[in-house]
């Protein structure tokens, strides 16, 4: 266990943004002797904090969390603090994209004017928020600068798993890009304090480039993987197959599984990382192609799925055709009831254009019914209950439950005929026994829609 030395200058720290980012890392700093000040607008979320619960699912929180604040070591409030012994600010504001799909930078700079009210001379400010490369430079320097104070600034970006965020921020590598050699090297101590590894870099620009190619090139591999899912189908083999014989043994392959691609990080990083190319008269060609691949991917999908429901339309009076989808989060593991960015989304909404008619269902083993229902749909209490009576079971998101469900039982409960499309190719086609009259079928096993059918 890491500690704060106690001759640090830097003990007192003000978090500004307790959301996914700011709470986890809130909660390691405090174990690890800090004292944090806790900024965040949200209300219900300030008091759920100081009950010692998280607003969101992340395992362990909870526990950590509630001794922390009886211990006094952590405080929330949604005012930034005046407290002259805080030295250190940072940033983890959401930066979310607009409808045009541009980074909004405006929480970023009223929080930057905020702590520009309060700051002393040699006090430090991190910006931990994902932004468009020179934002350090342009947008919360001039902000700091117009106090008149000595300080020292950085962007150290946040590189955590939801779902293993606690153990992460000890345990990964920390990003320090300061404006000047004293900064990197105060910041250094900082964040050496929760974590054996920092790694310095030459400037701002260079980390926050870090942050965003780190995510694109996830989003690049992932979007390989679903044109591989789309040329195999369209040739008749499985894609399963192919990338998973593929690189078996073999050193120099490693292409994933195809699947739903978003979360908060990777269905707005590569955007930022485009439109930080802007001003440089370059546009990234393959980060660009890789967002069109990756979020035409459930329009694709539903399409299909909406062409075979009404190959096998149900007799005049059958009732509704309903449909369920399995797993709501961004993504199931490590397990989360993020809603950010999920690909859930464009999935319903496409489906609903083919299908408007249809009942559609949720099951999420850690989404409330209530954040179901806010996406329009019947919240199921368990799986039996999703299967019983539906035409279309989605397997959506890869949740460990799925790949262990016994489909062959669960199929039995569907209505006839019965689909059920599997996101995540979790059951070899071949080893199920599948109830009369039902179908299974995983991504990459199936020629896609021509575009026309496509609707977006």
């Amino acid at each position: 266990m890491f500690a704060v030395d106690e001759s640090s200058p830097d003990r007192n720290v003000c978090i500004v943004g307790l959301g996914y980012v700011g709470l986890t890392l809130a909660v390691v700093m405090a174990e690890a002797g800090f004292r944090v000040s806790g900024c965040e607008l949200n209300p219900g979320f300030v008091a759920s904090i100081r009950s010692g619960r998280a607003h969101f699912f992340e395992p362990g929180l909870d526990e950590r969390l509630a001794l922390q604040v009886a211990a006094g070591r952590i405080v929330a409030d949604t005012e930034m603090p005046r407290d002259p012994a805080i030295s250190l600010y940072i940033v983890t504001v959401g930066t979310p994209l607009d409808g045009d799909g541009r980074v909004r930078l405006d929480m970023v700079r009223r929080v930057a004017g905020q702590i520009a009210e309060r700051l002393k001379d040699g006090d430090a400010v991190v910006l931990r928020s994902t932004v468009k490369i020179g934002t350090s430079r342009s947008v919360v320097l001039p902000a700091l600068e117009a106090s008149g104070r000595r300080f020292d600034l950085a962007f150290c970006p946040e590189r955590t798993l939801e779902g293993k965020a606690l153990y992460e921020l000890a345990h990964l590598p920390q990003i320090v890009g300061a404006m000047t050699p004293q900064g990197a090297a105060r910041l250094s101590q900082v964040f050496n304090a929760i974590t054996p590894t920092v790694i310095r870099v030459r400037d701002p620009e260079t980390a926050e480039m870090i942050k965003l190619i780190d995510n694109t090139s996830r989003d690049v591999g992932f979007a390989f993987a679903n044109e591989v899912a789309r040329m195999c189908g369209a040739v008749g083999v499985s894609a399963a197959e192919v990338i998973k014989f593929g690189k078996l043994g073999y050193p120099r392959t490693n292409v994933p599984l195809p699947g739903p691609v978003g979360g908060p990080c990777l269905s707005k990083d590569a955007h930022i990382l485009i439109e930080s190319l802007e001003g440089h008269g370059l546009v990234p060609e393959i980060t660009s192609a890789t967002r069109r691949i990756n979020e035409r991917l459930m329009t694709e999908v539903a399409a299909w799925i909406a062409a075979r429901v009404e190959e096998a339309a149900a007799p005049a009076g059958a009732g509704r055709t309903r449909i369920a989808i399995l797993g709501l989060a961004f993504k199931g593991q490590p397990e989360t009831n993020d809603l950010r960015g999920s690909t859930v989304v464009p999935l319903i909404e496409a489906l609903r254009t083919h299908l408007p008619a249809a009942e559609y269902r949720g099951f999420d083993p850690v989404v409330t019914a209530a954040e179901q229902e806010a996406l329009g749909l019947v919240a199921m209490p368990s799986l039996p209950d999703a299967f019983e009576g539906a035409q279309v079971v989605i397997v959506h998101n890869n949740h460990a439950v799925f790949a262990g469900m016994p489909l062959s039982q669960l199929s039995a409960r569907m209505a006839r005929p019965g689909l059920v499309y599997d996101f995540w190719n979790n059951f070899d086609p071949e080893r199920l026994a599948m109830a009369p009259d039902t179908r299974y079928v995983a991504l990459g096993s199936h020629p896609m829609p021509a575009a026309e059918t496509v609707v977006t």
